[in-house]
């Protein structure tokens, strides 16, 4: 039986779906061997990977306690919507210290998607030695166009993966993953719509990268050829798709409470279709989720 893999869909702070989904299968020590995240969730594909619960939460909620990571103050100050020094250096390397060493030893494929600015394609990146590099991928897998300077990696400036491939989906059928369960951060059905005044700030901000613009442009219409891959596969029984049941939160929500919900959300709720997830794990027929 060939592998089965863990796609994670990105969102911002909608990820904190996704970290509750994973903290339960975390809980019931399901480590699928074959993971693969886009921005947020490349973020939570690390500490899927490093085998720590609770880590997403707290960077991504319990932090806003003590102050927020997320406003219009960065953007002014460092030119980025997000806090990244405080979410890639200062939280993995002290406040809320990331396990690179199980990470590093672990058995798992973790592939993390960025965008790689000058071609415009998704790059698919993997780390097992360096911590900085890694940080430097996760970093720039979740920085958004427009908000969020480019990213260096290995000399090449990057941004957020959801531009090249919001949802992986080929990537592991390509790599002979032929059984999928992903996690959306958007509710059934939802379509993203063309770029409008987005595309016409890239088109300003990133004439020295023409890929990059043909990417945003295109972005809508290749999330939804993929969406529609996606629902046929699960129509057939090919991938399980976990995704919210409830409204979804904005991708830039920092209220607390609310985004506790929505982790609670994605936690009760895999722990209530979990016996479906292990049987489609394990090779068995499933019956298609309403939601």
């Amino acid at each position: 039986m060939s592998r089965t893999g863990l796609i994670l869909e990105g969102g911002g702070t909608r990820g904190v779906f996704t970290a509750g989904v994973l903290d339960y299968f975390m809980e019931q020590d399901l480590y699928l061997p074959y993971v693969i995240g886009v921005s947020a969730g490349a973020c939570n594909a690390v500490n899927y990977v490093a085998r720590q619960p609770g880590r997403t939460k707290k960077c991504t909620i319990d932090y806003l306690a003590a102050g927020s990571y997320v406003g219009v103050r960065y953007l002014i100050k460092n030119h980025s919507l997000f806090n990244m020094d405080l979410i890639f250096d200062a939280f993995p390397n002290a406040i809320f210290p990331f396990d690179y060493d199980t990470f590093f030893q672990s058995g798992q494929t973790c592939i993390l998607t960025a965008t790689n600015c000058q071609t415009g394609k998704a790059a698919y990146l993997q780390e097992r030695e360096s911590k900085e590099r890694l940080m430097q991928i996760c970093r720039a897998s979740a920085s958004l166009p427009i908000v969020s300077p480019m990213v260096s990696v290995d000399g090449v400036p990057m941004l957020d993966g959801g531009v090249g491939d919001s949802i992986p989906i080929k990537k592991a059928l390509r790599d002979g993953v032929k059984r999928n369960v992903i996690v959306l951060t958007r509710e059934k059905g939802y379509r993203k719509k063309p770029a409008g005044k987005s595309l016409q700030m890239a088109r300003i901000m990133y004439k020295k990268y023409p890929y990059l613009v043909r990417a945003i442009r295109n972005r809508a219409y290749w999330y939804n050829r993929t969406m529609e891959l996606i629902e046929d596969l699960e129509r057939r029984g090919h991938v399980f798709v976990i995704r919210p049941q409830v409204p979804v939160v904005k991708n830039t929500e920092d209220d607390r409470q609310v985004l506790t919900a929505f982790y609670l959300h994605g936690y009760e709720y895999a722990k209530e279709i979990f016996p479906m997830v292990t049987s489609f794990v394990a090779g068995e027929k499933t019956r298609l989720l309403k939601g």
